[in-house]
């Protein structure tokens, strides 16, 4: 069964709150919530592309922008995206994959 992009993006966002906790609002060095680089990062892998091609996929893709509420105009820089994987910590990751 194929799981739809959008759906998938709901339930990273849900998971990365949950899984963050009280961290989850809290913006990340490059200014957007914790939680939504995560998401980001979740998105990336499933979809397989680069860290390059993210922002201007996200361009195109509405409802994924307002998942994460990010604005067309107000998308994070591939090197923010990159940078920021490298700055979450371990414990993130090992708490989404409980």
């Amino acid at each position: 069964m194929e799981v739809d992009l959008l759906d998938f993006v709901e339930q990273c966002r849900h998971l990365a709150k949950q899984a963050l906790g009280k961290h989850a609002g809290e913006p990340a060095s490059g200014g957007f919530a914790r939680w939504v680089h995560v998401v980001l990062h979740c998105f990336r892998l499933e979809d397989g592309h680069s860290y390059r091609e993210t922002p201007n996929r996200l361009k195109y893709m509405t409802e994924i922008r307002d998942v994460l509420g990010l604005d067309r105009d107000d998308l994070p820089e591939f090197t923010t995206i990159y940078k920021s994987f490298d700055r979450l910590k371990m414990w993130v990751w090992r708490a989404l994959l409980r």
